[in-house]
């Protein structure tokens, strides 16, 4: 779990519906970027996952900007970090009365934004 650091705000994001393989794949090319160069990556990339860890961005900057009254020029993404979620279960009938099973995945997504000008002083 995420521990409190006056430094940094996060967003998280839980029980999306999306493998945490999909996510996780877009979650590497951002980590450690600023904020800006991820909304442009974001934005560009073709992926399905970019839409939920884009909206958790801009969560995480508001986050900064109203609670903490940061500059979102400034931010840089410290952690990004995806763990499954539950994974929820349904039967699908099929032929002579069987049935197959279906697994719909979920996975839970963490931003951590921290001030990027203070590490520089």
């Amino acid at each position: 779990m995420i521990k409190k650091n006056p430094n940094e705000v996060y967003a998280l994001g839980q029980h999306i519906h999306m493998s945490a393989h999909k996510a996780r794949r877009v979650i590497d090319q951002i980590r450690g970027r600023s904020y800006q160069e991820t909304l442009m990556i974001l934005e560009l990339m073709p992926y399905r996952a970019c839409y939920p860890i884009l909206k958790l961005v801009y969560s995480a900057a508001a986050n900064a900007r109203h609670n903490r009254g940061l500059n979102e020029a400034n931010l840089v993404i410290s952690k990004a970090e995806v763990s499954e979620g539950t994974t929820v279960k349904r039967l699908k009938p099929r032929a002579r009365g069987r049935s197959s099973l279906i697994k719909r995945t979920t996975c839970h997504i963490t931003i951590v934004l921290r001030d990027g000008s203070l590490s520089k002083k």
